[in-house]
């Protein structure tokens, strides 16, 4: 009976690829491939017999990736362009703090769309998020890809400069805010939050130059 319901919940999976998110058809064979695979993975670690151990998923890791998606949302200029089918599903698993998968989604969204900025931004998150904080070169790109996208949205400003003031490139993520800042309007709603941060920014820049503390 489990292997029955293996198959019909893969079977299913398929389904869902192929008919609703309209996956396009070549690659319907990689994405068989995958459900097989992911089937004899299940097969050679997993002992149907034995009692579940069910675990509880961390709640620090759901919040995160909930403010992450809400706080990119509310920084992007780009509306309805990033409503798409990809961008909603990734969202949701980035909300539950599955980033890589995510990211991973949304090439099919940038593949489909490569204008789409918010996805873009979207992934960069998504990547720096996956790698713990990390800017990756793979982080970067898409940082860059969303803001040739919308040169308007303030997210990759934003998100870019905190991720590299996060990893101690201090001075490289005053650059990003300050012109984010420059360009940004007097009613733009992030411009108080963004002026709180760079100015706690430049005090702890300050007290490294002074010998203070040290990068």
């Amino acid at each position: 009976m489990t292997w029955l319901m293996i198959g019909l919940l893969g079977a299913a999976t398929f389904a869902f690829m192929a008919l609703v998110l309209k996956a396009p058809r070549p690659g319907w064979e990689a994405a068989g491939a995958a459900l097989m695979l992911g089937a004899a993975g299940f097969a050679w670690q997993t002992n149907p017999k034995l009692p579940g151990a069910p675990k509880t998923a961390s709640a620090q890791g759901r919040s995160s990736g909930a403010d992450l998606v809400e706080a990119r949302k509310a920084l992007s200029s780009s509306g309805a362009r990033s409503a798409n089918q990809w961008s909603i599903i990734a969202d949701g698993l980035a909300r539950n703090g599955n980033y890589g998968d995510a990211a991973g989604v949304l090439v099919a969204a940038v593949e489909k769309d490569p204008r789409n900025a918010d996805a873009w931004l979207a992934m960069a998150n998504d990547l720096v998020a996956h790698a713990d904080g990390v800017l990756t070169p793979a982080a970067q790109f898409a940082f860059a890809k969303a803001a040739a996208a919308d040169p308007a949205n303030p997210g990759p400003d934003y998100f870019e400069g905190l991720a590299l003031a996060t990893n101690g490139q201090l001075d490289e993520g005053r650059l990003r805010w300050s012109r984010l800042l420059a360009r940004s309007p007097a009613s733009a709603p992030w411009r108080a939050d963004l002026e709180q941060r760079l100015a706690r920014l430049d005090a702890f820049i300050a007290a490294r130059d002074s010998g203070q503390l040290t990068q």
